[in-house]
């Protein structure tokens, strides 16, 4: 049976990002009849062609996109293996790479900051700060080993384990009519101008409200978009508008004359998870997650930690 080594496989993998078989194999330093027999054998390997060409075309074939995807993983595999060798051999630290998203929870951030494992005593935390969507293609990719992520898209190649649950919340100037009461409606949002995060950063979540709020006929007078939660300040301080945030945000605005108030809708609330890769059976990986889960308040409890509110 025909060895499938990591050459092959590097073979392939080159090829499919360059669609062409002169700079792949000039990529790679070898010759190209010799990427050419590369390509063969992994095809007589698999049973079937990986790429549709002709003399000016090269194109990926369906095939061929699912060796990829986990053929880039193997190799990240490969390249950890010799990698944590090396650690051990040099007497270094073991490192272990996590993200986040930039507003998740602080609580939960500086609980995962404070794990030590017995197992591991000299492991080192490489944590990084991610938009949810970002976080899902490193970790699919191998660049990332655990995360915390808002929202993150079902799939088979992931493993979630919900964290926590919270509701959003709306800042607003404390003078503002709705400062008086203890928790805010969307129906009581209709009409206002409204600050929400772009798009882009989290779509599922985005698509959610604005979905909630055209099946209850409520109409912003006008969407303002901003990246960071800060970006509104101004804005909701001389009220002018009311900005949607989630807690750690809400923690960052409520200061000089801004206020804040979870917004009291069941449809609307943030769940956050901790994110693995579904193949990822690491010792490290494990214990770190049973460790996490452990110094964690009940998750009813975590529902339910009240966020200080700007009088």
């Amino acid at each position: 049976m025909l060895k499938h080594d990591t050459k092959l496989m590097e073979s392939v993998i080159a090829l499919a990002e360059e669609l062409h078989f002169g700079r792949a194999a000039r990529r790679l330093r070898i010759s190209q009849p010799m990427l050419t027999k590369n390509i063969q054998d992994v095809e007589s390997l698999v049973g079937g062609a990986l790429f549709l060409r002709d003399r000016k075309h090269v194109v990926l074939s369906d095939a061929g996109r699912a060796y990829v995807q986990q053929g880039r993983l193997s190799l990240l595999h490969s390249e950890r293996a010799v990698q944590s060798a090396r650690t051990v051999i040099q007497g270094m630290d073991e490192t272990f790479h996590v993200a986040r998203t930039p507003y998740a929870d602080p609580f939960l951030v500086s609980t995962l900051l404070s794990i030590q494992l017995p197992l591991f005593p000299r492991l080192k935390i490489d944590l990084a700060s991610k938009f949810s969507i970002d976080i899902v293609h490193d970790l699919l990719g191998g660049l990332v080993d655990l995360a915390i992520a808002h929202e993150p898209p079902e799939s088979t190649l992931l493993t979630c384990v919900q964290v926590a649950e919270q509701p959003f919340y709306i800042a607003m100037a404390k003078r503002d009519g709705l400062a008086c009461y203890p928790s805010i409606s969307l129906d009581q949002m209709d009409g206002r101008n409204w600050i929400l995060f772009e798009r882009q950063l989290h779509p599922p979540v985005y698509d959610a409200i604005m979905s909630e709020a055209t099946q209850r006929g409520v109409r912003p007078q006008s969407i303002q978009h901003v990246i960071a939660p800060e970006e509104a300040f101004p804005f909701v301080a001389d009220g002018s508008a009311v900005a949607f945030v989630v807690k750690a945000g809400a923690l960052r605005l409520a200061r000089n004359g801004v206020t804040v108030r979870p917004l009291n809708e069941s449809s609307l609330r943030l769940k956050t998870c901790l994110v693995c890769r579904a193949d990822d059976e690491s010792k490290i990986a494990s214990e770190f997650v049973r460790a996490y889960m452990r110094k964690l308040p009940d998750k009813k409890r975590q529902q339910q930690l009240p966020l200080p509110i700007s009088a």
